[in-house]
């Protein structure tokens, strides 16, 4: 009777260790099955992701954007000749390289706003340069088509950029500009002219002002002149490491496309 007892212990034992029948057998991780499937070893534990903190490039954007509308904003005026044209294109034409450089660095920071925004405004000065320096015959009504254009992709990025209130106070002022320097363009009518170039003033004075606070923001390590952010933006600049990582898995450059 022992006996009978232990070898019907022993099959039971047997039974419950059995693996279900049609299930496949275990396979270490990184080997590969008779039917030639390779099972990958779970990388998500030994996964890093780096991050390079970098400095704000937008004071140095704002205050290209100040530079440029100044001085294409008096040569509207009628501050500057017209035969200084080639002079103003010249001062103009760095404004170009640096907010190529700004949108570069904005990109690296993970601000498609701003990167689109600044790379944006970069390609334009770069027009105005070649067109106005060159002195192409029609280059004022070219301009003016690229400006009317150029407002609308301004009203597309405005209606995005809210919660960046530093950006979105240069572009709501710029709007305006665009429109009266588009069709002052087409039509050669002065007084748009002369507005256009007032509005350019008026730009650079809002761009100078957000430049100078963000510099003050980031030198002190608070807001000392008042920005205005709100939602993401604001959750950004307040907000612990937990929110700066926050879906970083999903952004550009960690997911596998774009």
């Amino acid at each position: 009777m022992p006996d009978a007892l232990n070898e019907e212990d022993q099959q039971m034992s047997t039974d419950a260790t059995a693996e279900p029948t049609g299930s496949p057998p275990a396979q270490e991780p990184g080997t590969a099955t008779a039917t030639g499937r390779h099972f990958e070893p779970d990388l998500r534990a030994m996964t890093r992701i780096n991050l390079r903190p970098i400095a704000s490039p937008m004071p140095l954007g704002f205050f290209t954007v100040a530079l440029a509308s100044l001085m294409t904003g008096c040569l509207q005026l009628g501050v500057l000749d017209t035969t200084d044209r080639r002079a103003v294109a010249l001062c103009v034409l760095p404004a170009f390289a640096l907010q190529l450089l700004v949108s570069h660095l904005a990109f690296q920071a993970r601000d498609v706003i701003a990167a689109t925004l600044m790379g944006t405004f970069a390609g334009s000065w770069l027009a105005y340069a070649l067109v106005m320096g060159s002195g192409t015959p029609g280059g004022t009504r070219v301009l003016g088509v690229f400006n009317l254009a150029f407002l609308c992709f301004g009203a597309l990025m405005a209606a995005v950029t809210r919660p960046k209130r530093a950006l979105w106070l240069v572009l709501v002022v710029s709007l305006p500009r665009w429109a009266a320097t588009g069709l002052g363009g087409l039509t050669g009518t002065a007084w748009l002219t002369h507005t256009a170039g007032s509005l350019g003033v008026l730009v650079a004075l809002v761009a100078t002002y957000a430049a100078f606070a963000l510099m003050l923001e980031d030198v002190r390590g608070e807001e000392v002149l008042p920005i205005g952010r709100s939602g993401p933006a604001h959750h950004a600049m307040d907000g612990n490491l937990t929110v700066q990582l926050r879906n970083i898995e999903r952004q550009a450059g960690v997911r596998r496309t774009l």
